[in-house]
């Protein structure tokens, strides 16, 4: 056995840390763009301020992190709810384990996307990663409704 099925919830589990994983990804562009704009210590009372001096494409970075965050918030409880649910169920049927295995690689895919202004890659990674967390949602809810 590999280490993504070594027990029917760690695909869950990965998801989860890969999902986080993601957010920390984000942080890399973000950074080089900052270093693009000179950012100084200075820049610490007010890191968002110096937002203007960016380049474009660190602008772009800036909102690919902050989407992060915000896809992160939204898959995570899912991904718990369909660990909990696997704990006490057992395995989930449908899309539920390519699902949580594909979201963090859409989400990874759809940092360069954006930066790079690549709007179809861009918006086909957040629909399909946003479509996964659903899933998760879904089959996590279906198999411990089905339990009670």
């Amino acid at each position: 056995m590999d280490l993504l099925t070594q027990t029917p919830a760690a695909p869950y589990a990965w998801s989860l840390v890969l999902s986080g994983g993601v957010v920390i990804a984000s942080i890399v562009p973000l950074g080089a763009a900052r270093s693009q704009a000179n950012f100084t210590m200075s820049d610490m009372k007010a890191p968002r301020a110096m937002f203007e001096r960016l380049p474009a494409w660190g602008q772009r970075a800036s909102w690919a992190h902050q989407n992060s965050f915000e896809a992160f918030t939204l898959h995570a409880p899912a991904a718990l709810l369909a660990l909990i649910a696997v704990l006490q169920m057992g395995p989930l049927s449908g899309l539920a384990l390519p699902a949580a295995l594909l979201q963090p690689v859409l989400r990874l895919v759809y940092l360069p996307a954006y930066i790079a202004n690549v709007p179809p890659l861009r918006g086909l990674c957040w629909a399909g990663a946003l479509s996964c967390t659903g899933i998760l949602y879904l089959e996590g809810l279906r198999a411990l409704i089905a339990a009670a």
